[in-house]
């Protein structure tokens, strides 16, 4: 599970939901069936006329993503990339294709794959960049999708606040059930922010930050592997995939 977002989805939830409380206010009062309709249900409907069907199927996945974190450590790449670089340098680049079924990043395996077929170091360049393109789009389309949930949420909710306070206004001839009406046409606007802002935009920025750590992860493949096809001293393979990494990342001898 990824700790702070999970953490993050407590306390802005969990800090609304006890402030109303200490307000004198009834958790009932905000769970109104057409209000969640609205908002949520229109929502997403919204915001499903500006994709495809594919990406509302991907839809879980990206949440997934959002909830729980992907093992990826640099430095143990480096040190696998290293280690790669020493065997190739030792024993040939026909060597690794041992070492292929060992390997358990994709990306890295199909890298390697490349680099031991005997495909010059531009070719292998141009086709990881093209893969790292496709990931990245793919990253980004499942942001956009929440940011525009996120956009739409709030618009929703004033629709909601607004077809209750015609309902309200249309019975003002009872006049005993027009405040409790007219307080209950604002739920509306509450769900849309909330989930606007506690969720959908959140979301979208959790899944724009891991896309930067993989786009990181993933260049320093791409780079090391290059470097590694070229026939480049380990340690200076090293040292280049080191200086992807913040100074106070980088550990052990030599960085």
């Amino acid at each position: 599970m990824d700790i702070a977002t999970i953490l993050g989805l407590i306390l802005g939830i969990g800090s609304v939901i006890v402030s109303f409380l200490m307000e004198g206010g009834h958790l009932s009062a905000l769970i109104q069936g057409p209000a969640m309709l609205l908002v949520v249900v229109g929502t997403f409907g919204a915001a499903s006329i500006t994709t495809s069907v594919r990406q509302l199927i991907n839809l879980p996945n990206l949440i997934k993503v959002a909830l729980f974190e992907k093992k990826m450590d640099p430095q143990e790449l480096i040190e696998l990339i290293f280690d790669l670089a020493q065997k190739a340098r030792k024993n040939g680049l026909l060597s690794l294709e041992k070492e292929l079924e060992q390997i358990g990043e994709p990306f890295l395996r199909k890298a390697v794959q490349l680099a031991i077929d005997g495909f010059e170091t531009n070719k292998i360049r141009e086709i990881l960049e093209i893969e790292m393109a496709y990931i990245s789009e793919r990253h980004r389309s499942g942001a956009a999708f929440f940011s525009k949930l996120g956009g739409f949420s709030p618009t929703l909710g004033i629709m909601g606040t607004v077809l209750g306070l015609i309902h309200a206004l249309g019975s003002m001839q009872d006049s005993s059930n027009m405040a409790s009406a007219i307080a209950g046409a604002f739920i509306a606007t509450l769900w849309g922010v909330a989930l606007a802002n506690l969720i959908y935009l959140p979301i979208s920025d959790k899944l724009k930050n891991k896309h930067q750590d993989e786009a990181l992860y993933l260049e320093i493949i791409s780079e090391g592997v290059i470097s590694l096809a070229m026939g480049d001293n380990p340690r200076v393979i090293r040292m280049k995939l080191v200086s992807f990494l913040l100074p106070n990342k980088r550990q052990g001898d030599g960085y």
